[in-house]
């Protein structure tokens, strides 16, 4: 059982990269420190893009699952 509240989710499946991203940055720009927003995404690039994306941006990934053919990204809003 995970240990954390999702507040928002985004489906972007079938969203063709840098979608998924920038739907997920989009997101955390409107939430709040401390809240949490999980992304599905199909696009097989998202798997690279996102954990990059969420390291540089000082993060935090609390998970990456695989739900089907779609990977479920699942973020912290650090700051």
């Amino acid at each position: 059982m995970a240990d954390y509240v999702v507040h928002r989710e985004i489906d972007a499946r079938g969203s063709a990269c840098p979608g998924p991203l920038m739907e997920l940055i989009r997101a955390l720009k409107a939430a709040e420190k401390g809240q949490v927003v999980a992304v599905l995404s199909t696009d097989q690039g998202s798997k690279v893009d996102i954990p990059e994306w969420v390291e540089k941006a000082g993060h935090k990934l609390l998970a990456t699952e695989e739900d089907g053919e779609a990977t479920r990204f699942v973020v912290e809003k650090a700051r």
